[in-house]
């Protein structure tokens, strides 16, 4: 097999995790703070990093907090799709880039890989145009992270460009097209999700198990309960509690959303009847936070009540897909884990964060994969009709059986041929 290079940043999780499904195919080198990444260019992404996390978290911030999101998020604007109309003119986010490119961020990082001349995959679209801008002699391929991207995706020089992309949707490949990109150079994979950490086989077997919790009532299952057993296979039948997992984002944006939803599931919990396990990711003091408001709400931690908590992120990214696995309710905001929904578990959506968010949000509801949250302080309220209706059990099927969860093997083989 051919071994590759791979390129990931830490803005947020998305990137990362993204890299980190990749990376049976080869090595990942993180361009934030790689030991082949100058001091100086650490720097300048820490701040890039540091200023993205404070824009996320300070959005909430009455005011001056939107103020300020909507300021940065104008940056990265993705139009309307339609009326359909070329648009190769370079923004200013990527002017900017590119100004800084030229005065040298990223050289010194493709100078020492340059010799190996294996393909390169960057889950950023900045690595990929350092790579392209300073000559690098092996393939060059961008894996896009959302289901609709804005123009800062393309190169300054879209269709001279030799950086090729793997795109998890349909229309993530028609906006580059409209951007200028070359089609020969856009593959239609869908997302990559490791074989590793998602065997097909417990893929299936975590379905047909979460399937069954999610329709207490059998108002779904009344339906197309037949058609599951006869095409992906045996219903499963478990006395469990239903478990609930919360992603708290890379920024930490969310804690208090999930404190609304802890105090309005008081009673479920204290009865046993959910099983609710909060992710933080590599968050420290979201730990700390939970576990004393919890304490707070609860007056001693409740025993079916988790933290997921890791020091190192692969350790995370791998208990997170675990906890997938185990999960049958998957509250997020629209990020990279939209593609999640085609590992059958149903999506309830928090309010996205900028426009790639609202676009992957109108995605997912687009393909009834989701259902957006109604108002948390009154989470019990409406969320156990939902359940009795079928409506998460709907999500989960339809995210099973019309989602790709194939992307991986695309990319290795479209990698192989090269």
């Amino acid at each position: 097999m051919v071994k590759t290079i791979i390129f990931s940043v830490a803005m947020g999780y998305g990137h990362q995790r993204t890299a980190h499904h990749l990376r049976g195919l080869g090595k990942i080198i993180n361009v934030n703070d790689h030991p082949l990444v100058p001091e100086s260019e650490k720097k300048l992404w820490k701040k890039t990093s540091n200023f993205y996390h404070f824009i996320s978290s300070f959005k909430s911030f009455p005011l001056i907090g939107s103020f300020l999101f909507n300021f940065f998020n104008f940056f990265q604007k993705i139009q309307k799709f339609y009326p359909k109309r070329k648009n190769e003119k370079p923004n200013f986010y990527l002017k900017t880039i590119y100004s800084l490119i030229k005065k040298g961020w990223g050289r010194e990082l493709i100078f020492r890989i340059s010799k190996e001349k294996k393909p390169l995959i960057s889950t950023f679209f900045v690595p990929a145009f350092f790579a392209e801008f300073y000559g690098y002699q092996g393939e060059i391929f961008c894996v896009v992270c959302d289901t609709d991207i804005s123009r800062a995706w393309a190169p300054l020089l879209p269709s001279q460009s030799k950086i090729k992309y793997f795109v998890p949707t349909k229309r993530a490949k028609e906006r580059l097209v409209l951007y200028g990109v070359k089609e020969e150079n856009i593959f239609f994979t869908g997302y990559p999700l490791s074989p590793l950490n998602f065997p097909e086989e417990k893929v299936r077997e975590s379905f047909l198990r979460r399937i069954v919790k999610l329709d207490p009532q059998r108002s779904f299952l009344k339906k197309y309960g037949e058609f599951i057993q006869e095409k992906i296979g045996p219903l499963s039948f478990s006395e469990e509690s239903l478990k609930i997992l919360f992603s708290l984002g890379g920024a930490g944006a969310q804690k208090e959303l999930a404190l609304l939803i802890l105090r309005s599931l008081k009673k479920e919990i204290e009865n046993k009847k959910i099983h609710f396990l909060i992710s933080v990711g590599i968050n420290r003091e979201a730990k700390d936070f939970f576990k004393k408001e919890i304490l707070k709400i609860f007056g001693s931690f409740p025993q079916n009540i988790e933290i997921l908590f890791f020091e190192k992120l692969d350790d995370y990214f791998d208990a997170f897909d675990r906890a997938i696995l185990e999960s049958d309710i998957l509250i997020t905001k629209p990020s990279e884990l939209s593609f999640y929904s085609s590992l059958g578990i149903s999506l309830l959506l928090l309010p996205s964060i900028g426009y790639q968010e609202d676009f992957n949000e109108d995605w997912l509801l687009k393909n009834n994969f989701a259902i957006k949250a109604k108002n948390l302080k009154y989470f019990s309220d409406w969320f156990f009709d939902f359940l009795n209706e079928g409506f998460f059990a709907k999500c989960a099927f339809l995210g099973f059986w019309e989602g790709k969860r194939d992307g991986f093997f695309k990319i290795k083989k479209i990698i192989e041929q090269k």
